[in-house]
């Protein structure tokens, strides 16, 4: 059995899913169905897995949090489970390629496969998916559309502060 909540956010509304386990899904508002499937469902607006994904989410799109801290119920194979945890494992604000995840969980021709599985990440944002990029550094699918990869990325960018831009503060304006 699934639960259920749409949530409203910068990205469009989301529709979290959990088990008895833990988040299983966080799907984009014009989600393909046939990408992850999640049966049976039943909406549960208190269920205490997906009010704290919200919270979550909330300070991630606020910019007050890098990390997500939640039990995770990934469903899929083996191969797709070690490339969901890699991606994981992208520190904020970092990149990847489809090669250097192949490499990084041991098979290092299996770009194409990498491919796939990042496709069917049930766990858009918590698993970063949208971390990862073409070797040429170009933005490559994405489920939630690649305006949608470029806002996420482009939030998880370092802002510089005033000072390291060569701004000087005005009279009187503490830093």
């Amino acid at each position: 059995m699934y639960y259920f909540r749409a949530i409203a956010t910068p990205v469009g509304e989301l529709k979290l899913v959990a088990s008895d386990s833990g988040l299983a899904g966080i799907l984009w508002e014009n989600d393909d169905p046939k990408r992850t499937r999640f049966l049976p469902q039943v909406q549960d607006d208190n269920h205490p897995v997906l009010r704290e994904t919200e919270r979550q989410l909330n300070e991630y799109f606020a910019g007050e949090r890098r990390d997500f801290d939640l039990p995770l119920d990934f469903v899929g194979t083996d191969f797709q489970k070690k490339v969901w945890q890699a991606l994981i494992a992208i520190p904020f604000g970092e990149t990847r390629s489809y090669s250097q995840i192949a490499r990084e969980i041991g098979h290092p021709l299996a770009v194409r496969a990498v491919g796939a599985a990042n496709g069917r990440n049930p766990l858009s944002i918590v698993a970063p998916c949208h971390r990862v990029i073409g070797s040429n550094g170009k933005l490559t699918g994405f489920a939630g559309g690649l305006d949608i990869k470029a806002f996420l990325l482009s939030l998880e960018k370092p802002q510089p502060s005033l000072a390291l831009a060569g701004e000087t503060p005005l009279a009187g304006q503490a830093l």
